[in-house]
């Protein structure tokens, strides 16, 4: 049996997920009606879409700067390819959604490949001593298990965004999703955070 979309269910999923009309259809019919699948559909799409746009160029974008309450302050670098997505009101806010969300999380590193070697053994060597009344076979997989952890602590692309309410989506899928939505790679430079009497 067919399912039959209607216009009002194309348009509702068109105005939450901003995926075109032909989009946003084609996602309904596969999902039979489903909404939540239709969502989940395009998002796995975009994911498509945005890796496919991961090796273009990016070398425009905004400089940011985001003031806490005089006490914590943010200055953030995101490169997208054109000056035309840079003024958009979407990169605009996601640009600031991130130096907020630096205010709030204080990452240390950009990525998990930022955090330099000697810091990842280090951990290890400590997490090991933690596990040590461990069986062999599995320390390494609680390792591991601990290092993701220190990984989604540490590194701004694997945090979770302050601003989900589930706390489930990733900085680094925030991104994803506008790149997605804009069609264009976009790029988190660079960071850096300062807090009011804080030694450097």
């Amino acid at each position: 049996m067919v399912t039959t979309i209607s216009a009002d269910r194309v348009k509702e999923l068109r105005e939450k997920t901003s995926a075109g009309m032909m989009e946003c259809k084609k996602a309904l019919t596969e999902s039979n009606g489903d909404f939540e699948k239709a969502i989940d559909c395009l998002r796995q799409k975009g994911l498509a879409t945005a890796a496919k746009k991961a090796s273009r160029s990016a070398s425009e974008g905004l400089v940011s700067s985001y003031i806490h309450m005089d006490k914590i302050g943010v200055l953030l670098e995101v490169n997208c390819e054109t000056d035309f997505v840079a003024k958009t009101d979407d990169f605009k806010g996601l640009v600031k959604d991130i130096a907020l969300h630096i205010a709030a999380a204080n990452p240390s590193y950009l990525s998990c490949e930022d955090v330099p070697q000697d810091v990842i053994e280090r951990e290890k060597d400590i997490y090991r001593a933690q596990v040590a009344n461990k069986p062999p076979q599995i320390v390494e997989k609680i390792v591991e298990g601990k290092l993701d952890k220190f990984f989604s602590d540490m590194c701004l692309l694997e945090q979770a965004f302050v601003k989900d309410p589930e706390q489930k989506l990733k900085i680094k899928e925030l991104v994803t999703e506008k790149i997605a939505k804009l069609g264009e790679n976009i790029v988190i430079r660079r960071f850096v955070r300062f807090q009011l009497g804080e030694k450097q």
